[in-house]
């Protein structure tokens, strides 16, 4: 410890120096004052490092010591830290402006690479994606490229670094996309060159991106911190360019920059301004949950989005022909930007003074001044101001019906009616108007806006007029006037919104549903004050109608509904078996002249005919979408649509819960909906949560989740309270709840309104606009005809007797039935997928065919070579192919499943991909010499083939209909199948492409997993941090020890680094994906960013130490190759340290389990041993000494465990740190019990060998129980007392304090020769409970073994039952103490390997049962027998003796039935475990395994360090050999040679025995 102190000193010293002679050079005097200053507090740190580590080594026991020195080297690391600040932050954004160079030139070259294979590319829809992906990238190369030429030509300027790590953020994902795309795209370029060089680029650029990736997080945590200055900074240098702008537009001179017109800018500023309100939703969230760095992130985010919108109202203002409309414009623009500014200032303030009310409360005001800003300037727009000002003349407009008293009639009732109708139709009619001219130019909206508010008004007087002839309904009428008046403005805002954004999701359906809700209350107020003729109401209430939905059927290229393709079908059928009851009902009632039932058969067919429209229209939608030629959306963060029914749904609810003339019904209705929305939302918001890799997005989520469920909560409680008492009180209490829910749902609206968040939405091709026309012509014909029926109806019913009108009304009918049928019928027909099911399944039988006939000639020897391409390249091609189509899997089941509108693109997409997959399967085949090898890949490929078939068949019979429950189980059977053809394929094509050195497809693994371990979690999580800190410790070791045996390979064997580089990229790929699970779930956060960074810092080692493997493989004698594979594997070693650092600080007593349990392990293998040597009879004593030398030792030491026991399970409950130090306590205390037995048992000399190993198998109990005690307290860190894990510590504990126990009972009695055979059979029988509980636990073994192996074991315990029953005829205490031993290895030997033969793979669940149950009885009727000995002991009575026969036939009679069974196990590949040829076999075998196991270790051992001599200077040589080289020359190498000669011998032994054996020479 004090030599590290003092290196470590040595080093620091050498900065301070240095520091001292740059301040020294300094000009600035400032600068120079920083830097001795720092220089000062790192010299003080380091004094103070190395007083604590000099007190430290003195009292290596004292805990305050060591504290200390921890404390001091974390302060040291501070101080560093704070010297090296400014060094460290060039260094890493040196890096990343290397890292942006290189991934903007492969971006350039994918590109390139994409453009020259697009013309060879038969597979449109990856052309498309392909082409789209490189759209995006090319639009944010520019930003890239210009962030690092900024920060290269100003590298002190802060604003220049932290622009180019925003642009590096930004450019990661589409980059990642282009990625993908590209590689889906390689196996369906039909030229040859083309594809390799874009699959050579796709993964050229994947790598550029991974190091991408870890240099900006790098760079973003040196320069993180002062992100909010800069986003302050920026957001002002805005204000003053747009007040640059409005100076250019009172001369006169701004001009619009190429490219921008007054549309397109616009549309900009209105998609942007939600960005911008999103952006600081999450500044104000994490400013108030006083999160330093994601404020900073979400201020540089609302930064960004602030400049697009200065450059989009700059835009709006130079394309404005009006000089005043420019200025007004930018001037709100102007103030947008200064309240930003302000929110910002007020956001760093806030985190200044965390939880400082009045902070939070300056804060939240600002943030509505913005918001309010915000609006003002996207009313700024040409257009808006109109449609604001109508909206303000509905509002002053509606101020009449305020009023106390109406003002009197002035026209008659007839009149009045006359006017209400004709107005009614006039405003219907222009709310159509604004529909339609929402979707055109602003001047078009301005007109249709002023017409519809005008319109309004002449509607709203003729109301006024009629609500004072209605006395006894007037306040119901007032009512009606105020919906209508709340109608028309919501459509209003709808068709402004829709205007600003044409892009938005469900634009077009908000206002379709707007305008429908402005015919309904129409309809409302016609229906309840006016007087006609009996049934003409309805009917005009049901032509209004109609009308209104006729707009569905225009242009369906947006969903509907949420309604699937089947449900489409299930409406269609309910809703014309409910017109066809209608329409006969309003012929039956006309001819009876039943009007009051005529009304309500008009009602109901208008609501039926309006459900059959709107099926259409989502039946049409999702035609055209499931077109294979259609662009298929991609689903976003979150579902727009989703919150914006659901803010609307929420909203209608709490009007009727406040409405004073609701009913309790109502009232409980308008409760169940907003807790089945807000529900919706909180599910919605956690599922987001799980998916972004945003973590400020993240976190709001979160956070409004919470917000959205603490306020629904506080209202269901005065609901409840309303439920109870009907009182105006209750009323009120409901009315304040209602606000803050509106609030939090507003909030989560506008954050999750975010262009970031939302998806793509489809485009509909000219083919799949053709194929929704037939079910479009349908419904139009429906509701052509079902007008004309109800117009002659009308008429009809004032007219009954009238027979030309009759028969006018059956044709209409007829008609109406026709279109209907002819609906059901083009929606069957055009059901989604079912075409290219059937394509594809054409299409892969051929395929099958084609892998047929290869298979028929490779078994003639007459399958032709292929001279046109390399090896390599096909081995590439047939790869990815694999790879697609393994990604294709999960889709195609997904689609099969329930989504019906996507079956057809993910059919169609696999199906492309087996034509390239049999060219290159076949043209890999042909290269290959050996028959077999070329029989394996092509039935590998035909089994996937085959494997596919089945999957397109029964993807067929799903359909994509959720409600085709039957067919899922087939789907998911099928999609299995195939995922286990893709493994295997893929793993004979990567042990081909490792023996040759191709580590391509290793590094392309690897950066993968790396690019995954930024990605969001699963929703739910299923372990705890524990459990993937724990795997995450395997696979790290795993990757150190490949990477150390790499190390020697290099030197030794360089032909097998091949397959080590293979293991490195496996385990890695298991490593990044628990990394991503512990980093969700690691608290605090920061832990979880910790861990990610050092898994992809891993990554990047991992490879470069697989591409010097790959080269070193190519040329094995390149002595510069083998160096940097070494200098590789001594890194990757490393960050694995660091990596398990990491882990250690998420939970610090979990870690110390882990290492304590690896501890205690070693110290079981070491007793193992032990027991080995005492039975050989060769533990002997180094000098006289006797057991009672000992035994206090031994008995201290026990009882210090038991303590330690106590503290291990109280740790469980308490802190992390308390849990650490249980845990290294117990581990430091079991390992001097350990050695305090092994010296007693070795003072009793080799003469009694037997009550040796008793004393030794009694401390590898308690080191087993131990070692299950620690494993319990890991898995029951943290949870709460009525946890399940808490049950098994307690069981735990219990054995551990009985196994103690044991241990002193057998050291009390190990020098009594009368009792200590009884002691050991006690012993011997409570271990081996503990064995068959272990035994019965569910948890499966880590290895399988062989029935023959079994059926071995199972012979020891017929010896060992023979020797019970002679000791217990005996009862001589050695034969006791031998039958205990035996009894022990033979019980737990079996158990074992029934349970590794039990598990392997291919046996039965029956025959597993079998086993299990047999070995059980087996193992308890052992334990009677050994029972009953202990009898015999106690009481030496013949009828005792007696009953030992009966026992040991019992056991003899469960060993036959575990005979049986593993010869049941063992199939028709019988081999005869007797025979001694296979006992040969099978000791020559393991003799073979413990030879390289211990070589192994002999390997990792080093050369004990040899003191340093002083050598004059001028001798001193530069060493010539690394390490490695020099370890592998030393004495410790010698044994090398002689370990592979054996292990050479060993194996030629078991060939030529099995020759012999076979009759072979």
């Amino acid at each position: 410890m004090v030599r590290q102190a003092r290196v470590l000193a040595q080093a620091t010293s050498d900065l301070v120096n240095a520091m001292r002679s740059d301040a020294e050079a300094e000009v600035d005097v400032d600068n120079s004052k920083k830097l001795l200053a720092a220089a000062k507090l790192l010299a003080d740190a380091t004094a103070r490092m190395v007083e604590a580590a000099k007190g430290a080594a003195a009292y290596p026991e004292n805990e305050d010591q060591q504290q200390r020195l921890r404390e001091a080297a974390e302060g040291l690391r501070v101080a560093t830290n704070a010297a090296a600040q400014n060094a460290i932050k060039k260094k890493l954004v040196n890096r990343l402006e290397i890292a942006a160079k290189q991934a903007a030139a492969a971006a350039t070259q994918t590109i390139a690479a994409a453009q020259n294979a697009a013309a060879s590319n038969k597979n449109t829809v990856s052309h498309q994606q392909l082409v789209h992906s490189c759209k995006a990238v090319a639009d944010s190369i520019p930003q890239l490229v210009q962030g690092m030429r900024s920060s290269q030509a100003q590298p002190e300027e802060l604003g220049a670094q932290l622009a180019l790590i925003m642009a590096s953020q930004s450019f990661l994902q589409p980059g990642s996309k282009m990625v993908a795309s590209a590689k889906s795209a390689v196996p369906t370029v039909a030229d040859q060159a083309a594809a390799m060089q874009l699959g050579q680029c796709a993964k050229n650029l994947a790598t550029c991106l991974a190091e991408l990736r870890t240099a900006t997080q790098k760079a973003h945590e040196a320069c993180g911190p002062l992100e909010i200055d800069s986003a302050l900074k920026t957001v002002q240098t805005l204000k003053s360019e747009l007040q640059d702008a409005k100076m250019s537009v009172i001369d006169a001179q701004l001009k619009p920059l190429p490219g921008e017109t007054l549309e397109k800018c616009a549309q900009d500023l209105g998609s942007t301004s939600k960005a911008v309100g999103s952006s600081m939703a999450q500044l104000l969230t994490c400013a108030a949950q006083g999160n330093e760095h994601y404020t900073g992130v979400a201020a540089r985010e609302t930064a960004q989005a602030l400049r697009t919108l200065a450059q989009a109202a700059r835009g709006v203002a130079a394309s404005t022909r009006e000089p005043q409309a420019a200025a007004a414009m930018l001037d709100s623009a102007q103030y947008v930007m200064e309240g930003s500014a302000m929110l910002i200032h007020e956001a760093h303030q806030a985190l200044v003074h965390p939880g400082d009310a009045e902070s939070q409360q300056r804060l939240a005001q600002v943030a509505k001044a913005v918001s309010h800003s915000l609006n003002n300037c996207v009313n700024c727009l040409p257009g808006q101001k109109d449609v604001d000002m109508a909206l303000r003349s509905i509002g002053e407009a509606s101020k009449k019906l305020l009023v106390d008293i109406l003002p009197p009639c002035k026209k008659a009732f007839q009149e009045a009616q006359t006017d209400l109708n004709h107005t009614a139709a006039e405003l219907n009619h222009s709310a159509g108007e604004v529909v339609h001219s929402s979707r055109g130019t602003s001047g078009q909206l301005a007109a249709a806006s002023g017409k519809f508010s005008q319109d309004f008004d002449e509607f709203l007087d003729a109301g006024i007029e009629m609500a004072g002839h209605t006395q006894d309904d007037q306040i119901q009428v007032i009512g009606n006037l105020k919906n209508i008046s709340m109608a028309s403005s919501k459509l209003l805002l709808a068709a402004k919104s829709l205007s600003v954004d044409p892009g938005a999701a469900n634009a077009k359906n908000l206002l379709a549903v707007a305008a429908r809700a402005v015919t309904e209350s129409i309809n409302q107020l016609i229906t309840l004050c006016t007087q006609q003729a009996a049934g003409q109401k309805e009917c005009d209430n049901a032509l209004r109608e109609l009308e209104a939905v006729r707009g569905l059927l225009d242009n369906p290229n947006e969903p509907v509904n949420e309604l699937s393709y089947f449900d489409c079908i299930e409406s269609v059928m309910e809703n014309s078996k409910v017109l066809g009851e209608s329409m006969a009902g309003i012929s039956q009632h006309c001819k009876t002249g039943d009007v009051v039932a005529f009304g309500e058969s008009v009602g109901v067919a208008s609501k039926a005919l309006c459900g059959l429209t709107e099926a259409a229209g989502q039946a049409s939608y999702l035609v055209g979408v499931s077109d294979p030629n259609s662009q298929s959306g991609h689903e976003g963060l979150v579902d727009p649509i989703q919150f914006a029914r659901a803010h609307q749904a929420i909203q209608m609810a709490c009007q009727n819960l406040v409405d004073p003339a609701s009913s309790p019904s109502q009232v409980l209705s308008a409760a169940t909906i907003v807790a089945k929305h807000t529900s919706a939302l909180c599910n919605a918001c956690r599922l987001a949560s799980s998916k972004t890799s945003n973590p400020v997005a993240r976190r709001q989520f979160v956070q409004s989740a919470k917000e959205v469920a603490n306020t629904t909560a506080n209202l269901v409680k005065t609901i409840k309270a309303l439920d109870g008492d009907f009182s105006e009180e209750n009323r009120n209490r409901c009315r304040v709840a209602t606000t803050p829910l509106l609030e939090a749902v507003e909030n989560l609206s506008t954050f999750a309104n975010n262009p970031e968040f939302a998806s793509i939405p489809a485009q509909i091709s000219n083919e799949g606009s053709a194929a929704q026309e037939p079910i479009v012509r349908s419904a139009r014909s429906m509701l052509d005809s079902s007008t004309y029926l109800l117009e002659t109806a009308r008429s009809l019913v004032l007219n009954p007797k009238d027979p030309p009108t009759w028969s006018i009304l059956a044709g209409h009918s007829r008609t109406v039935s026709d279109s209907i049928k002819s609906l059901i019928t083009s929606i069957r027909d055009k059901a989604p997928g079912q075409r290219e099911c059937d394509y594809s399944i054409d299409n892969i039988n051929k395929c099958i065919r084609d892998i047929e006939q290869a298979s028929l000639a490779s078994v003639g020897q007459t399958l032709p070579c292929r001279d046109d391409i390399s090896m390599e390249a096909l081995q590439e091609q047939l790869t990815s192919s694999v790879q697609e189509i393994g990604h294709l899997i999960d889709p195609v089941s997904t689609a099969a499943r329930g989504e019906a509108a996507q079956l057809g693109h993910k059919v169609t997409q696999l199906a492309s991909y087996f034509e390239p997959l049999i060219v290159a399967s076949v043209g890999l085949a042909s290269k290959l010499h050996d028959h077999q090898q070329q029989m394996n890949i092509l039935d590998q490929t035909k089994t996937l083939s085959e494997s596919s078939l089945q999957m397109l068949y029964a993807a067929k019979e799903g359909g994509g209909n959720p409600k085709a429950s039957h067919t899922h189980d087939a789907i998911s059977e099928a999609a299995q199948l195939m995922k286990e053809a893709v493994d295997d394929i893929m793993v004979t094509l990567n042990e081909a492409a490792s023996e040759g050195g191709m580590v391509g497809g290793m590094v392309e693994s690897i950066a993968e997993a790396m690019g995954r371990v930024d990605e969001g979690t699963p929703p739910e999580p299923e372990g705890s941090f524990v459990d993937y800190q724990t795997t995450m410790v395997k696979f790290s070791k795993a990757i150190a020890i490949t990477a150390q045996e790499m190390m020697t390979k290099s030197v030794t064997c360089p032909e097998e680094l091949g397959g080590l580089a293979s293991q490195v990229t496996v385990d890695y790929g298991q490593l990044a994906h628990q990394g991503r699970l512990a980093a969700a779930t690691a608290e605090p956060e920061e832990v979880g960013f910790q861990i990610k960074s050092r898994v992809q810092e891993l990554g990047h080692g991992c490879i470069y130490l697989v591409q010097k493997a790959g080269a070193l493989q190519l040329s094995p004698t390149d002595s510069f190759s083998k160096r940097e594979l070494i200098e590789c594997a001594r890194a990757v070693t490393e960050k694995v340290s660091l990596v398990l650092s990491a882990l250690q600080a998420g939970n610090k007593g979990t870690q110390a389990c882990i290492t304590a349990a690896g501890a205690v392990s070693g110290i079981i293998a070491d007793l193992d041993t032990t027991i080995m040597f005492a039975s050989a009879g060769t533990l002997n004593p180094e000098n006289e000494e006797s057991f009672a030398d000992h035994r206090e030792s031994i008995l201290k030491t026990a009882k210090a465990l038991v303590e330690d026991t106590k503290l291990l399970v109280a740790g469980a409950a308490s802190s992390q740190e308390k849990l650490a130090q249980a845990a290294q306590s117990s581990a430091k205390t079991i390992t001097q019990l350990t050695e305090v037995v092994k010296l007693g048992a070795t003072s009793m000399g080799s003469e009694d060998p037997e009550t040796q190993v008793v004393l030794i198998n009694a401390v590898r109990d308690v080191a087993k129980a131990l070692a299950e005690l620690i494993g319990a307290t890991k898995c029951a860190a943290g949870k709460p007392a009525d946890d399940p894990s808490m049950y098994q510590l307690k069981g735990a504990a219990k054995v551990m304090v009985t196994n103690v126990t044991s241990l002193l009972k057998t050291v009390k009695a190990v020098e009594d020769e009368a009792t200590r055979g009884t002691r050991a059979l006690e012993a011997t029988i409570e271990c081996i409970k503990q064995e068959l509980t272990v035994f019965h636990s569910k948890d499966a073994p880590d290895k399988s073994t062989t029935p023959e192996e079994f059926i071995r074991m199972t012979k020891g315990i017929t010896m060992a039952t023979a020797k019970a029953v002679a000791a217990g005829n005996s009862a001589q205490q050695e034969d006791v103490i031998a039958t205990a031993n035996l009894s022990r290895k033979a019980i737990s030997d079996m158990l074992t390997a029934c349970k590794q033969a039990a598990f392997h793979p291919e046996v039965s669940e029956e025959l597993r049962s079998k086993a299990l149950q047999y070995s059980s009885e087996c193992t308890a009727g052992y334990i009677n027998l050994l029972e009953q000995v202990l009898q015999v002991l106690q009481k030496p009575m013949p009828e005792q003796k007696q009953q030992l026969a009966a026992h040991s036939k019992h056991v003899a009679a469960c060993v036959t039935e575990l005979v049986q069974t593993a010869e049941a196990m063992k199939g028709s590949e019988c081999v005869d475990p007797e025979d001694p040829t296979v006992i040969a076999e099978i000791e020559l075998l393991g003799a073979a395994a413990s030879i390289e196991a211990a070589a192994k270790k002999l390997e990792q051992l080093k050369p004990r360090a040899k003191p340093k001599v002083q050598v004059p200077p001028l001798n001193l040589s530069p060493p010539t050999q690394t390490h490695t080289e020099l370890f592998l020359l030393s004495p410790f190498s010698l044994p090398l040679p002689v370990y592979r000669a054996v292990v050479s011998l060993t194996l030629s032994a078991c060939v030529v025995q099995r020759n012999v054996y076979l009759g072979h020479p």
